[in-house]
């Protein structure tokens, strides 16, 4: 019974969301993409900076 009351207000809370349109998640998604690879050039830089900064020591 508690179960089902759960769902019955779950069920309500999801009427409230405000989803967003398909241009929107197209543009969210895009950016996703666009911090992700930045990041991860950034980050793969960095590594060989300190990877080639090590030899140096080693």
């Amino acid at each position: 019974m508690r179960f089902f009351r759960f769902l019955v207000g779950v069920k309500d809370e999801m009427k409230q969301v405000s989803w967003p349109n398909a241009k929107q998640t197209r543009k969210d998604t895009g950016s996703v993409i666009s911090v992700a690879i930045s990041m991860a050039i950034f980050l793969g830089i960095v590594d060989y900076l300190v990877q080639a900064g090590l030899k140096l020591f080693v």
